[in-house]
């Protein structure tokens, strides 16, 4: 009985210990840092996902604004992926603003009689396209994941130079682009799960539905243009 008391007694001590420990103030301030940086994410996260589907729904509308929301989503965005160690993300958002601006330029006709037509790509085009995808995604995926300590690397790189190609096709308004960006959406749902980002894996979620509408809505301009 003594020793089982005394055992009670040394293990309740122990855990006051570990208590004090966890609750020391370097601790509770390391905690309190933490909690803030999350804190700025989830608002800039907010921020971006809002300005992000005003990109896509303006661009499904063919409207010249869509780019400034572009710019300012992916600005924001460059800081969201450098805090989660997604380096290519956040060096795609770089392409992103460069292919903004050309987008604002190469739309720059807005009235329906002078609007840019929609394009689309051959068989052929399409299968050169995704060989090189397929070829750049493992080159740089296995330098990623050789060199640097960033997530998801062969993901990461496939999402990435896959949406530098499909952001040029949508400033060149090639149909497929939003065939390329459902792919693109599908896999990088899970890549953003995995880094804690759940509003803007939602965020792919819609933009999987809104390519969707995106590419009925521009095949019937398409069509209209060829009849």
């Amino acid at each position: 009985m003594r020793c089982s008391a005394l055992s009670s007694r040394l293990c309740a001590q122990a855990s006051l210990n570990t208590a004090a420990r966890c609750w020391s103030p370097n601790s509770f301030r390391s905690t309190l840092r933490i909690l803030a940086r999350r804190a700025e994410v989830s608002f800039l996260e907010v921020c971006a996902v809002v300005l992000a589907l005003a990109y896509v729904i303006l661009a499904i509308f063919q409207r010249r604004l869509c780019w400034i929301a572009a710019i300012t989503s992916a600005s924001l965005y460059i800081l969201i992926f450098w805090q989660v160690r997604l380096y290519l993300e956040a060096a795609l958002q770089v392409f992103y603003i460069v292919m903004a601006v050309y987008g604002w330029f190469a739309w720059q006709q807005q009235d329906d009689q002078t609007r840019t037509p929609i394009r689309t790509w051959s068989p052929k085009q399409h299968t050169v396209a995704c060989s090189a995808l397929v070829f750049l995604s493992l080159l740089i995926g296995g330098a990623m994941d050789r060199w640097t300590d960033a997530a998801s690397p062969f993901i990461d790189a496939a999402t990435t130079v896959s949406a530098l190609l499909a952001t040029w096709m949508v400033a060149r308004k090639l149909l497929e682009n939003w065939l390329y960006w459902i792919a693109i959406d599908l896999a990088s749902i899970g890549l953003y799960l995995s880094r804690d980002l759940s509003l803007t894996a939602a965020l792919f979620a819609g933009y999987v539905l809104l390519a969707v509408w995106g590419y009925r809505a521009w095949r019937a301009q398409w069509q209209l243009q060829t009849s």
